[in-house]
């Protein structure tokens, strides 16, 4: 069951009561999407090549894609830009029709439904793939995408989706000079993260005692 919140930033999101965890940080949804992703991973320097593709695991709502996607645009508007989310929960993307974040390219998520999986606006592709990340990951390009937006639920509620193998899926499909995201700075999190290749560092504090963490192929 999914129960609508109100951050601390007054967006909504949403509660996952079968999870006991929320889609977003209490302080700020949209706070959120902006400063542990879209900034990060440098979403407005990477747009002025032209060219940008994202991959949004644990998409949600969409609120981190469509940030990125007005940050890229406002850095870049002839940027062609590929987003592709994936997302386990079909439940979650019926809610995205409830919710008005003050993010301009969110109205164009709305057209987003179970059925209806992908948009296209402009310069702009937006799909979902509903399933198992772990494996849905697996039907991505290699060295594809320049930004990875990482947003499960926690390690300790969701472990299996840290794991050193979904890792090894993220470093496959990544850039060479793509940077993951992600919010959370656990220990067996950056652990596995070195364990798939990857290098980590400290990502910014935003609304909890610890950092985020980016992660590139790269030191």
């Amino acid at each position: 069951m999914l129960t609508k919140v109100t951050t601390a930033d007054k967006t909504e999101t949403f509660l996952n009561e079968s999870v006991g965890e929320t889609y977003h940080s209490q302080t700020g949804a949209v706070e959120e999407a902006l400063k542990k992703y879209a900034i990060p991973c440098k979403i407005a320097e990477k747009a002025l090549s032209g060219h940008i593709r994202l991959l949004d695991v644990c998409s949600g709502l969409g609120y981190n894609s469509a940030m990125a996607i007005d940050i890229a645009l406002q850095s870049n508007p002839k940027c062609v830009i590929e987003v592709i989310g994936l997302e386990y929960d079909p439940e979650i993307i019926t809610k995205i029709q409830e919710v008005n974040p003050p993010i301009p390219f969110f109205n164009h998520y709305k057209k987003l439904t179970p059925e209806t999986t992908e948009l296209n606006e402009g310069n702009v592709t937006v799909r979902f793939i509903i399933g198992d990340a772990r494996e849905t990951i697996k039907e991505l390009s290699e060295n594809h995408f320049d930004a990875v937006f990482f947003d499960p639920f926690s390690p300790k509620t969701a472990p299996d989706m840290w794991g050193t193998e979904f890792f090894k899926e993220i470093y496959r499909v990544m850039k060479e000079s793509g940077i993951m995201a992600t919010y959370s700075c656990a220990r067996i999190a950056r652990d596995n993260m070195s364990k798939a290749g990857l290098f980590y560092d400290d990502g910014p504090i935003v609304g909890r005692r610890g950092p985020g963490t980016i992660a590139t192929k790269w030191v």
